[in-house]
C-alpha cells in the first residue's frame, strides 16, 4: 500500500496537470471586463480578501488526514469516533443559523477574528486524551466550520459592494479565483501533514498544531490588514449595525436582523416546496453530501491497518477530486458541450459504483485494500464531477434572493441523515464483541450505494422534469461551468 500510494498521487498529479493544459486549450478565456483587470484597486482589494481567506482554507485542511487517526492514537473505539463525529455534524446543524446572523450583529471583521479564536481552541483540544474536551473541541469545530463558509464571504462581497463600490459582477471572479486555489491547498495540506505526521515522526497530533499558527496568521491578516480606511477616510470598525445609543433602537436593529434570517428561511420553504425541480434538487444534495461525510469517517479505518500513508492518501483524494473539477471543464467546454445534468447523472452512477466496489473489497474474510483505494479515488471524481453541475443548476433554478434560505434547508436533511449513518454505525459496531465490527462497515457502504441509487433515480426524474427546459441548458459557448 506505501507504493500503491505514492504512485497514485504521481499518476493523478499528472493527469490534473494534463487535463488543466487540455481545458485552457480547448475553452476559451472567460471574458473580463477591462476595468476589472485594469483597475488597481480591485486587484489589491481581491488580494487582501485571498490572504487572509486562503490561510484560513489551509488550517481547516490541515485537519483532514489524521483526525480519526488521531482518536485511534488515543486508544478510542470505533464507535466513540463515531459519536464525535455525529458531535461535528450535529454542530454544523445548530450554528449554521447563528453563523449566518452573527455577522450582522458581531460584525463582519470581529466574527472571522472569532471563526480564529474558535477554530485554534479546537485545534488546541486535540492535545487532550479526555474525551469531553475532544467533544468539546469538535463543537468548536463545527461552529468554525460555519464561520468559515459565511463570515469571510459576508465580509468580501460587504466590502465589495457598499465600501468600494465595484460592480456586483467582478464578485464571482474572485471566488473562482479561491476555488482554484482550494485544491492546491487540499493537495498540499495533505502533503505537509504526512511529512508532519509520519516523515518526521511527529504524531498524528502535528498537523492540528500546524493549523494554529496559519489560523495566528489569518487573524493578524484580518485584524490589520482587513480594517482600512474606507472610501469616505473613516475607519471600517467591524463592518457592523451601528450601535445606537442606549435607547433601545440597538435592540431593534438585532431584532431587525434575526427577522431577515428567519424571513429567508421562510421564502426558501416556500421556493422548495412550490417548485419541483428545487425539491429534486435539494434530495439529490441531501443523499449526495451526507454520503460524503460517511465516506469521510470511513475511509481511514478501512485504508490504515495496511499502512499505507494518510497524508499522501489524503492528497489523492483531493488530486482525484480536482481531476473531477476539471473533467466537467473539458467536458462543458464549446468543443464537447455536455449538458451539467448529464454529468450529474454520470456522477451518480459512478458514486454508486464505488460503494458496490466497497462492499465487496471490504468482505472480512478477504479485503482487498487496493480495491478500495480505488473505490475511493473513483468516489472523489464524482465528487468533482458533482459540485460544479449541482451549483450550476441551482444558480439557473433557485432565484438569487432566496438561494441562502433554499440551501439552508437543503443542509438540514443532509447533516441529519448523516448522522443518522454514523448513529447506526455506532450502534452496530457497539453490539459486537469486543466493542469493534467488521461487517458494519460493509453494511454502511450498502446503505450508501442505496443512497446513490435513490440520488441517482432522482437526477433522472429531474432531467425528465425539465426535458425541454432550456433553463437547465448551457446555451452557446457558455459552456465551461464556472459559476
Amino acid at each position: 500500500m506505501l507504493v500503491t500510494a505514492y504512485l497514485a498521487i504521481v499518476v493523478l498529479l499528472v493527469l490534473c496537470v494534463g487535463l488543466e493544459l487540455t481545458a485552457r486549450r480547448l475553452t476559451p478565456p472567460q471574458p473580463t471586463p477591462s476595468a476589472m483587470g485594469t483597475n488597481p484597486a480591485f486587484r489589491r482589494f481581491q488580494t487582501l480578501f485571498l490572504r487572509g481567506y486562503l490561510l484560513a482554507l489551509s488550517a481547516d485542511w490541515l485537519q483532514g488526514p489524521y483526525l480519526y487517526k488521531l482518536y485511534r492514537h488515543y486508544s478510542f473505539l470505533e464507535s466513540q469516533i463515531a459519536i464525535l463525529y455525529v458531535v461535528g455534524l450535529a454542530s454544523c446543524v445548530l450554528f449554521a443559523p447563528v453563523a449566518s446572523w452573527l455577522p450582522q450583529v458581531l460584525g463582519r471583521r470581529r466574527t472571522c477574528l472569532l471563526f480564529c479564536v474558535a477554530y485554534s481552541a479546537s485545534c488546541l483540544t486535540k492535545l487532550s486524551r479526555d474525551y469531553f474536551v475532544l467533544i468539546l473541541g469538535r463543537v468548536l469545530g463545527g461552529l468554525s466550520t460555519s464561520l468559515l463558509s459565511t463570515a469571510f464571504q459576508a465580509w468580501y462581497v460587504n466590502r465589495h459592494v457598499d465600501v468600494h463600490d465595484f460592480p456586483k459582477e467582478w464578485i464571482p471572479s474572485t471566488f473562482t479565483k479561491a476555488a482554484s486555489w482550494n485544491h492546491g491547498l487540499a493537495v498540499g495540506a495533505g502533503l505537509v501533514a504526512n511529512m508532519l505526521a509520519e516523515w518526521l515522526h511527529l504524531g498524528p497530533v502535528a498537523p492540528f498544531l500546524l493549523g494554529v499558527p496559519c489560523l495566528g496568521a489569518c487573524g493578524w491578516v484580518v485584524l490589520t490588514d482587513w480594517g482600512l480606511e474606507q472610501k469616505d477616510g473613516s475607519l471600517e470598525g467591524d463592518n457592523k449595525t451601528p450601535f445606537l445609543g442606549p435607547s433601545s433602537s440597538a435592540p431593534l436593529a438585532r431584532m431587525s436582523a434575526r427577522a431577515r434570517f428567519w424571513r429567508s428561511c421562510q421564502e426558501g420553504l416556500r421556493c422548495l416546496l412550490s417548485d419541483r425541480r428545487v425539491m429534486l434538487l435539494g434530495g439529490v444534495q441531501a443523499l449526495f453530501e451526507s454520503v460524503l461525510y460517511i465516506f469521510i469517517f470511513l475511509w481511514t479505518p478501512v485504508l490504515d491497518p495496511y499502512g499505507p500513508p494518510l497524508g499522501i492518501v489524503f492528497s489523492c483524494l483531493m488530486a482525484a477530486s480536482m481531476a473531477g473539477s476539471l473533467l466537467y471543464r473539458l467536458a462543458t467546454s464549446t468543443r464537447y458541450r455536455l449538458q451539467p445534468g448529464h454529468l450529474l447523472c454520470f456522477s451518480m452512477l459512478l458514486a454508486f459504483f464505488s460503494f458496490f466496489m466497497l462492499i465487496f473489497s471490504t468482505a472480512p474474510a478477504q479485503p482487498r485494500p487496493r480495491e478500495s483505494l480505488l473505490a475511493f479515488l473513483m468516489l472523489e471524481l464524482a465528487s468533482g464531477l458533482y459540485f460544479p453541475a449541482v451549483s450550476f443548476l441551482q444558480g439557473r433554478v433557485i432565484p438569487e434572493e432566496k438561494r441562502a434560505g433554499v440551501l439552508a434547508w437543503f443542509r438540514l436533511p443532509l447533516h441529519l441523515m448523516a448522522c443518522l449513518g454514523l448513529l447506526a454505525l455506532h450502534r452496530e459496531v457497539s453490539g459486537t464483541e469486543g466493542g469493534e465490527g467488521g461487517s458494519g462497515t460493509r453494511h454502511m457502504f450498502g446503505g450508501c450505494a442505496f443512497l446513490m441509487l435513490a440520488a441517482l433515480l432522482a437526477v433522472v426524474s429531474l432531467l425528465t422534469l425539465g426535458r425541454n427546459d432550456v433553463v437547465l441548458r448551457l446555451e452557446g459557448h457558455k459552456g465551461e461551468g464556472d459559476i
